[in-house]
């Protein structure tokens, strides 16, 4: 499997893990925390608005998916978005008592920061053919 091939099947996984995950809790978070037997926050606002994000979150991987070198600029933000919620969980589990539901995403979160972080190397020089073309040299 290629560069580009690998890359593109990364970001689209990703784009369809979080778009199902973001999905998923904006229309259903209700019967999520009642699954894993957990208490909701006051309000569903609380789960709605970062599921919503990931929606976006998701829609940016799939663009990277579709143009991994042109749109290289966009995997910061998918590695922040990966720190961000690993970290969080991470300090939470190790110091106190945080509901199972949230580790293994955090885990599956970790696996894509490792990824995002290689293809934002991968991408960093390229004589791959999907490459943006140089600018002529006068």
């Amino acid at each position: 499997m290629g560069r580009k091939t690998c890359m593109r099947t990364v970001f689209s996984i990703a784009a369809l893990y979080d778009g199902l995950l973001g999905g998923s809790f904006l229309v259903a978070g209700e019967r999520l925390f009642a699954a894993y037997k957990v208490a909701p926050p006051n309000h569903w606002g609380y789960i709605q608005f970062p599921a919503a994000l990931l929606l976006v979150f998701a829609l940016m991987f799939a663009a990277i998916a579709r143009r991994p070198w042109q749109n290289r600029n966009l995997i910061p933000y998918g590695m922040l978005l990966k720190v961000s919620y690993c970290s969080v969980i991470g300090w939470h589990w190790w110091h106190a008592n945080i509901p199972g539901m949230w580790v293994p995403f955090a885990v599956i979160d970790f696996v894509f920061l490792i990824l995002f972080i290689a293809a934002w190397f991968a991408t960093a020089h390229s004589n791959d053919a999907c490459a943006p073309a140089s600018p002529p040299t006068a």
